[in-house]
Protein backbone atom coordinates (compact mmCIF):
# COMPACT_ATOMS: atom_id res chain seq x y z
CA UNK A 1 0.00 0.00 0.00
CA UNK A 2 1.50 3.28 -1.40
CA UNK A 3 5.13 2.30 -1.65
CA UNK A 4 7.41 5.39 -0.98
CA UNK A 5 9.33 6.57 -3.50
CA UNK A 6 10.77 9.57 -2.26
CA UNK A 7 11.85 10.90 1.31
CA UNK A 8 13.63 14.05 2.75
CA UNK A 9 14.11 15.49 6.06
CA UNK A 10 14.61 19.58 6.53
CA UNK A 11 14.45 22.38 8.70
CA UNK A 12 11.91 24.83 7.82
CA UNK A 13 11.61 28.24 8.87
CA UNK A 14 8.57 29.74 10.74
CA UNK A 15 7.41 33.05 10.95
CA UNK A 16 3.74 34.19 12.59
CA UNK A 17 3.07 31.04 13.37
CA UNK A 18 3.23 29.18 9.89
CA UNK A 19 5.02 27.99 6.92
CA UNK A 20 3.06 27.07 3.45
CA UNK A 21 3.35 24.98 0.80
CA UNK A 22 2.33 26.48 -1.95
CA UNK A 23 2.67 26.35 -6.57
CA UNK A 24 3.96 29.47 -7.38
CA UNK A 25 1.75 29.41 -11.11
CA UNK A 26 -1.64 28.96 -9.37
CA UNK A 27 -3.61 28.35 -6.43
CA UNK A 28 -3.52 25.16 -4.41
CA UNK A 29 -7.09 24.99 -3.51
CA UNK A 30 -10.35 26.43 -2.18
CA UNK A 31 -10.23 28.40 0.83
CA UNK A 32 -10.62 26.46 4.27
CA UNK A 33 -10.43 28.27 7.13
CA UNK A 34 -8.25 27.61 10.14
CA UNK A 35 -11.28 26.59 12.40
CA UNK A 36 -11.90 23.92 10.20
CA UNK A 37 -9.60 21.55 11.30
CA UNK A 38 -6.45 23.70 13.28
CA UNK A 39 -3.48 22.54 11.38
CA UNK A 40 -3.91 23.30 7.89
CA UNK A 41 -5.83 26.05 6.36
CA UNK A 42 -6.09 27.43 2.36
CA UNK A 43 -6.14 31.39 1.75
CA UNK A 44 -5.44 33.14 -1.65
CA UNK A 45 -4.56 29.40 -3.31
CA UNK A 46 -1.58 28.98 -0.72
CA UNK A 47 -1.70 25.95 2.04
CA UNK A 48 -0.81 26.97 5.25
CA UNK A 49 0.37 25.05 7.88
CA UNK A 50 -0.03 26.28 11.51
CA UNK A 51 2.39 25.91 14.03
CA UNK A 52 2.55 26.65 17.95
CA UNK A 53 5.71 28.64 17.89
CA UNK A 54 5.81 32.25 16.58
CA UNK A 55 9.30 32.45 14.75
CA UNK A 56 11.67 29.75 14.81
CA UNK A 57 12.50 26.27 12.62
CA UNK A 58 10.14 23.43 12.78
CA UNK A 59 11.22 19.43 11.50
CA UNK A 60 9.44 18.46 8.67
CA UNK A 61 9.59 15.20 7.17
CA UNK A 62 8.44 14.77 3.72
CA UNK A 63 7.46 11.18 1.82
CA UNK A 64 6.45 10.84 -1.57
CA UNK A 65 4.14 7.90 -2.72
CA UNK A 66 2.84 5.76 -5.51
CA UNK A 67 -0.31 5.67 -3.77
CA UNK A 68 -2.30 6.35 -0.21
CA UNK A 69 0.25 5.45 2.30
CA UNK A 70 -0.33 3.40 5.51
CA UNK A 71 -1.28 5.76 8.38
CA UNK A 72 2.02 6.18 10.47
CA UNK A 73 2.07 4.79 13.15
CA UNK A 74 4.28 7.47 15.32
CA UNK A 75 2.95 9.46 18.24
CA UNK A 76 1.33 12.34 16.30
CA UNK A 77 -0.71 14.53 17.75
CA UNK A 78 -2.30 16.24 14.95
CA UNK A 79 -3.33 14.61 11.34
CA UNK A 80 -5.11 16.20 8.56
CA UNK A 81 -5.80 15.75 4.77
CA UNK A 82 -6.22 17.82 2.29
CA UNK A 83 -6.71 17.75 -1.50
CA UNK A 84 -4.12 20.32 -3.47
CA UNK A 85 -3.53 21.38 -6.70
CA UNK A 86 -0.59 22.04 -8.53
CA UNK A 87 -0.40 24.25 -12.05
CA UNK A 88 3.42 24.30 -12.67
CA UNK A 89 4.40 20.79 -10.84
CA UNK A 90 6.17 22.95 -8.64
CA UNK A 91 4.13 22.17 -5.52
CA UNK A 92 6.85 22.82 -2.54
CA UNK A 93 6.85 23.65 1.29
CA UNK A 94 8.05 27.00 2.15
CA UNK A 95 8.91 28.99 4.38
CA UNK A 96 6.98 32.29 5.38
CA UNK A 97 9.69 34.57 4.36
CA UNK A 98 12.77 32.67 4.22
CA UNK A 99 14.20 30.07 1.95
CA UNK A 100 14.90 26.34 3.21
CA UNK A 101 18.41 25.61 4.10
CA UNK A 102 17.41 21.90 3.19
CA UNK A 103 15.70 22.14 0.04
CA UNK A 104 13.28 19.43 0.42
CA UNK A 105 11.51 17.39 -2.53
CA UNK A 106 8.78 18.62 -4.75
CA UNK A 107 5.42 17.75 -3.28
CA UNK A 108 3.97 17.48 -7.22
CA UNK A 109 6.40 14.92 -7.96
CA UNK A 110 4.18 13.18 -10.64
CA UNK A 111 3.97 16.69 -12.25
CA UNK A 112 1.10 18.80 -12.65
CA UNK A 113 -2.23 17.42 -11.10
CA UNK A 114 -4.12 17.04 -8.28
CA UNK A 115 -2.73 15.33 -5.08
CA UNK A 116 -3.80 14.62 -1.55
CA UNK A 117 -1.28 15.76 1.74
CA UNK A 118 -1.81 14.15 4.86
CA UNK A 119 -0.08 16.90 7.53
CA UNK A 120 0.51 15.10 10.84
CA UNK A 121 1.98 17.14 13.77
CA UNK A 122 3.77 17.00 17.33
CA UNK A 123 5.35 19.29 19.97
CA UNK A 124 2.67 22.32 19.18
CA UNK A 125 2.15 22.86 22.84
CA UNK A 126 5.78 22.74 23.74
CA UNK A 127 6.57 26.36 23.03
CA UNK A 128 3.66 28.11 22.28
CA UNK A 129 3.74 31.72 21.26
CA UNK A 130 7.97 31.66 21.46
CA UNK A 131 11.37 31.83 19.03
CA UNK A 132 13.10 28.74 20.60
CA UNK A 133 16.18 28.30 19.40
CA UNK A 134 16.35 24.36 19.39
CA UNK A 135 13.36 22.47 17.47
CA UNK A 136 10.09 21.88 19.26
CA UNK A 137 7.65 21.25 16.69
CA UNK A 138 7.87 17.71 14.12
CA UNK A 139 5.67 17.43 10.98
CA UNK A 140 5.26 14.74 8.43
CA UNK A 141 3.84 15.51 5.26
CA UNK A 142 3.04 12.26 3.07
CA UNK A 143 1.89 12.88 -0.70
CA UNK A 144 0.19 11.34 -3.24
CA UNK A 145 -1.34 11.85 -6.44
CA UNK A 146 -5.24 11.82 -6.19
CA UNK A 147 -8.26 13.31 -7.04
CA UNK A 148 -9.58 15.95 -4.94
CA UNK A 149 -11.33 15.31 -2.31
CA UNK A 150 -13.08 17.32 1.37
CA UNK A 151 -10.89 17.65 4.00
CA UNK A 152 -10.69 14.98 6.35
CA UNK A 153 -9.58 15.06 10.34
CA UNK A 154 -7.62 12.16 11.39
CA UNK A 155 -6.52 13.05 14.51
CA UNK A 156 -6.66 16.11 17.26
CA UNK A 157 -5.47 15.98 20.51
CA UNK A 158 -3.09 19.49 21.11
CA UNK A 159 -4.39 22.29 22.72
CA UNK A 160 -2.92 24.92 20.20
CA UNK A 161 -4.94 22.70 17.66
CA UNK A 162 -8.24 23.25 19.88
CA UNK A 163 -7.57 26.99 20.41
CA UNK A 164 -7.25 27.43 16.70
CA UNK A 165 -10.42 25.60 16.11
CA UNK A 166 -12.38 27.94 18.62
CA UNK A 167 -11.48 30.67 16.84
CA UNK A 168 -8.20 31.68 19.18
Amino acid sequence: MGECVGRARGLVPVQYHQFAISDEDGPTGPRLEAEHNGLVQVTDGVLTVLTGIHTGCVDVVVTLHESEPAADDDDWQECVEVSAHSASGDLMVRGLMDDLDDELPVLSFAGPGDYRLRVHAKGRDTAFDLAPDEVTEWYLVQVWAAPTGPPTVLGRSDAYGAAVRRGR
